[in-house]
């Protein structure tokens, strides 16, 4: 009879007889299920999900006579449910790799705590005291078993796991597999709390040299049927399945391998052990052959181990050295010994091993290390990099870029080294026909691509250019080489010709283009205009660059000039110093300009003031990126020529908008109102938009301290933005006859579209013209009849509170507006209190509670010191209070909304009372009781714990209520300094908390 056999017969006839009294039904088809797989003829294991069902009916909690919830009892169901899914487990012959697959971690943390309980491991015992020597065989076994699946689940655990897509949302799916989740992150922590503990149980285990045994279903029954057989069959050197000494050590080896390969990552000198544990494994397989029914080990991955612990170790093994070329490599990189480096990459062009993807990243490495000062590796990085494209040459790949911009200056040793890879990278007598045109094609092509003759004389002499290219090929170079320039004759004349052949000029030319490109120096610039139109004068050299972009207004003009030199030098200096002008680099801009500026004074008056023009916004540029940041008022001149530039009434010269945008805005920053309101010629307003824009800004800023009579000005503002944010409707007739209505987002009712407007307030910087035109947005924001939630701000009260065609404003560009206006407006002062409550009532009006806390307590932080001052009152307002406590009540915040009831200026009781009668409260609850000064609100709690019978929450409303401070015969100010200091903490609680 075999042994699974015997299991099966022992199962069936050893099982207990007496079923457990409760749920006859669940035990009668747990059984039956259990007896229908031990039964099969089939080897086909039962499957490893009866375990979980076993072990879960097994815990489930039991519920008293008082409805309490109570641990599973330890009764005789429960062990039976528990026997069974051992029983599973034996039949599997504990195989950790089939239950890790199909078991969950708390499942199987379950299953091998139960094996511990039933080999008599004693609970609460460190394994690691254990003298695995002097235990029974299967209780030994028990603790490597769950030694190594500890182990192997925290290596388990390290891996990236790919994100299951979840299906439809169902509450009762997601709340068991968020526990599940809990429980198993809490397991690993355990786990990895006592790894250093399993490591040594399991390197004790390698010095036992004898065989050990396992629990099978006969041995289980045993235990089962005769508990009182401490020391009988079940414990001796006979029961159970027997796994041999040499079976454990191999097992025992690769899991103790993992454990160290992966310890490795923070400790070097780990993988040594990692190295010796697989190599040991290796052994063993090759020792007792990997067709073992007692373990399984994955030996593509053993073999991936060892390759990689052979690269990151060093070893004294020549032969493990040379076992591979990326341990070699490794190595040489390691300890700098680059002459042996090259040599491999050498050698490995004939045999191609290494991986293209591999040869890349060494060459990355040496140049980053070549990039950090270690000048002597710019020579490796060239002969790896020809080794490279030399590889890829043959394998047929695009040649590197990286080759390219190492050949841009050949030297007679590079192509002696070149010529040298060429030689030994192909064997010309078992090549192919394909892999020796790919090699003359290259050699060919990098011919023409020089321009010292020499240097190509040494490659068409070489022996391996006249084996590869035949007569007619090598004609047909030299014919080539022809067309480039008439004095080249390579048949004919001896060595010493080839000095007087000159370059070619198409090369020439390309050269010149590309400094060109890279110069920002307009001397430079000029002399390579002069020799590229000496050479060819059939060029646009300012179209050679998608890069060069001049304005529209100013290309048609740059583009009448008919010399070609001077167009083009004109054109690169302009699109150049715009290019510098857009990356900050004002230095270049400068010296761009100027040279630009002195070339078009001797033949255009009207190219001269463009210049004069884009100087002085390079001007505005600098100051505003450089003094201006701190605060430095920009020079009288520069306020005098902007002033001029706004008044500047030349005929026919091309403007850009944005000139007179950027000055606007410079005048409003520095706050030159006085100029925009009265000096301001009245034409300019009537032309130029943003000029308008900010005289109307200028002089509802000047009265804003001033009465209601004197804000004419701020009523015209109010209609000019109105109108820029209104949309204009057209009616259309559709094929079907009916009339429908247009709206047009972008109005052109205006003096500007909204995305102007927008652009321009987002360069202005003084907190009054912002904090104006932002209580503007926001009152429009408010007139809307639909608002449920007004926004509050500074200055509000200025602007009309209604709007004739109010169905003609365009409200949700209105709200997009104001948000984009906060935010911009917070980067400029991430502090000013009145932006930040603004914010703060964006977020409450849409709904986001919690944001909009998080900003009402900035800014009361802002401008209390943290609260450590009392906040201004026009700051938390009863308004502000109000929000936060419905933000408060909306998050189920309860006791907060019951404190914050009590900074109202009239406490509300009602709301709070109601607020502390919610028992689901998601805050602190008793523990804000100290922050409660409010006696008539704490004695309300102590009323409803007491109600409740609350004996602990009542004694810390009754402790709070007795302190001496809040006794209502104290003084006034003593209350009032009770107060103060109980909202101080408890604003600074609620600052940690949505901070």
């Amino acid at each position: 009879m075999s042994a699974e056999a015997a299991d099966r017969e022992a199962a069936t006839s050893s099982r207990p007889c007496t079923p457990p009294q409760t749920s006859w039904f669940e035990f009668l088809l747990e059984e039956a299920l259990l007896e229908q797989h031990l039964q099969k003829p089939s080897p086909d294991p039962p499957p490893v999900q009866l375990i979980v069902q076993f072990l879960e009916q097994a815990s489930k909690p039991s519920v008293n006579e008082q409805n309490q919830v109570q641990p599973p009892p330890d009764n005789k169901r429960n062990r039976i449910l528990k026997l069974l899914a051992l029983k599973v487990a034996a039949h599997l012959k504990w195989d950790l790799d089939v239950l890790e697959k199909s078991l969950s971690v708390p499942v199987l943390n379950m299953l091998l705590n139960e094996l511990l309980c039933i080999s008599k491991v004693p609970p609460g015992t460190k394994h690691v005291d254990v003298d695995l020597s002097s235990l029974p065989p299967t209780t030994a076994m028990a603790i490597l078993l769950y030694n190594r699946w500890a182990i192997r689940t925290i290596v388990q655990s390290s891996f990236p796991v790919k994100q299951v897509k979840p299906g439809p949302p169902q509450l009762n799916v997601m709340n068991q597999m968020q526990q599940e989740k809990e429980l198993t992150e809490n397991i690993l922590k355990v786990l990895k709390e006592q790894a250093a503990d399993s490591i040594l149980v399991l390197e004790g285990a390698l010095k036992l040299n004898k065989d050990l045994y396992v629990h099978t279903i006969r041995t289980l029954d045993l235990l089962a049927m005769e508990p009182g057989m401490v020391n009988g069959e079940t414990e001796s050197s006979t029961a159970g399945l027997k796994i041999s000494a040499e079976e454990i050590q191999c097992q025992v080896c690769y899991d103790l391998g993992a454990i160290y390969f992966q310890q490795g990552s923070t400790n070097a000198a780990v993988h040594e052990n990692a190295k010796e544990k697989f190599f040991r494994t290796k052994e063993l397989i090759a020792k007792n052959g990997s067709s073992s029914l007692h373990f399984t080990i994955d030996e593509e991955r053993l073999a991936g181990y060892c390759q990689a612990c052979g690269v990151l170790t060093s070893s004294s093994d020549d032969a493990s050295q040379q076992a591979t070329p990326y341990s070699q490599i490794h190595s040489c990189m390691k300890s700098g010994n680059y002459q042996d480096l090259v040599k491999i990459f050498l050698e490995d062009n004939l045999t191609l091993s290494l991986p293209v993807q591999f040869r890349q990243s060494v060459l990355r490495e040496l140049f980053q290390k070549a990039q950090q000062g270690n000048d002597a590796l710019d020579e490796v990085c060239f002969k790896v990099c020809v080794c490279n494209t030399v590889c890829d040459v043959l394998q047929g790949r695009t040649i590197d870029i990286q080759f390219c911009q190492l050949f841009l200056k050949p030297s007679k040793e590079k192509i002696d080294f070149l010529l040298e890879v060429c030689s030994r990278s192909i064997n010309l007598e078992n090549a192919s026909e394909a892999l020796k045109r790919k090699m003359a094609a290259f050699l060919k092509n990098l011919c023409l691509g020089l321009e010292d003759l020499q240097l190509v004389f040494m490659i068409s002499s070489h022996e391996l250019f006249i084996k590869l290219l035949k007569d007619d090929e090598r004609k047909l170079l030299i014919d080539q080489m022809r067309k480039r320039s008439p004095r080249i004759n390579l048949c004919t004349k001896p060595v010493t010709s080839f000095y007087d052949i000159p370059a070619s000029a198409s090369v020439n030319i390309g050269q010149l283009e590309h400094q060109l490109i890279l110069s920002v120096d307009p001397w430079r610039i000029r002399q390579i205009l002069i020799e590229l139109h000496g050479m060819t004068s059939e060029r646009q050299f300012w179209t050679i660059s998608n890069k060069w972009e001049v304005p529209n207004v100013y290309g048609n003009v740059i583009l009448g000039i008919k010399d070609n030199l001077t167009r083009d030098l004109v054109y690169i200096l302009m699109a150049k110093g715009l290019h510098c002008c857009a990356i900050k680099d004002f230095v270049h801009a400068k010296q761009l300009f100027a040279a630009c500026l002195e070339l078009v004074t001797e033949f255009s008056p009207k190219l001269r003031q463009v210049m004069l023009n884009e100087m002085l916004l390079l001007d505005i540029y600098t100051h505003e990126a450089g003094a201006g940041v701190s605060g430095e008022r920009p020079p009288s001149d520069l306020i005098s020529r902007v002033r001029g530039y706004l008044e500047m009434r030349v005929p026919d010269i091309p403007l850009r908008q944005v000139i007179a945008e950027e000055c606007v805005a410079f005048l409003l920053n520095w706050r030159e109102n006085e100029y925009l309101t009265m000096q301001v010629p009245l034409p300019l307003v009537q032309t130029n938009p943003y000029v308008k824009l900010g005289q109307l800004l200028a002089a509802t800023c000047k009265e804003l301290p001033g009465p209601k009579e004197s804000r004419r000005t701020a009523k015209d503002l109010w209609e000019v933005v109105v109108q820029i944010c209104s949309v204009s409707n057209q009616h259309k007739r559709g094929n079907d006859g009916r009339v429908s209505l247009i709206k047009h987002r972008e109005s052109t009712l205006g003096i500007m579209y909204r995305s102007e407007l927008l652009s321009f307030i987002k360069k202005l910087r003084e907190p009054l013209v912002l904090t104006t035109i932002l209580s503007l947005f926001v009152k429009l924001h408010n007139v809307r009849e639909d608002i449920v939630n007004d926004i509050a701000a500074e200055h509000i009260s200025i602007w009309p509170s209604s709007i004739p065609n109010l169905q003609s404003v365009d409200f949700e560009a209105v709200a997009v507006t104001v948000k984009e206006l906060v935010s911009y407006a917070l980067t400029i002062n991430a502090n000013n209190h009145f932006w930040l409550i603004i914010q703060a009532d964006i977020y409450f009006a849409t709904n986001q509670y919690s944001a909009a806390l998080h900003y009402y307590l900035q800014a009361g932080a802002v401008c209390s010191d943290f609260f450590n001052k009392m906040v201004p009152p026009d700051v938390y307002t009863d308004q502000v209070i109000k929000r936060m406590i419905k933000c408060c009540s909306l998050l189920n915040c309860h006791t907060q909304v019951a404190i914050l009831c009590q900074f109202l200026r009239e406490v509300d009781y009602k709301t709070a009372f109601k607020a502390l009668q919610e028992q689901n409260s998601h805050d602190a609850m008793d523990s804000y009781y100290e922050y409660i000064w409010d006696v008539t609100i704490l004695e309300y709690l102590t009323y409803l714990h007491h109600k409740r019978g609350e004996t602990d929450k009542r004694q810390i409303a009754i402790k709070a209520i007795g302190q001496t401070e809040l006794n209502a015969s104290n003084p006034e100010e003593v209350l009032q300094l009770a107060a103060q200091r109980r909202k101080k903490k408890f604003l600074q609680a609620m600052a940690k908390l949505y901070f």
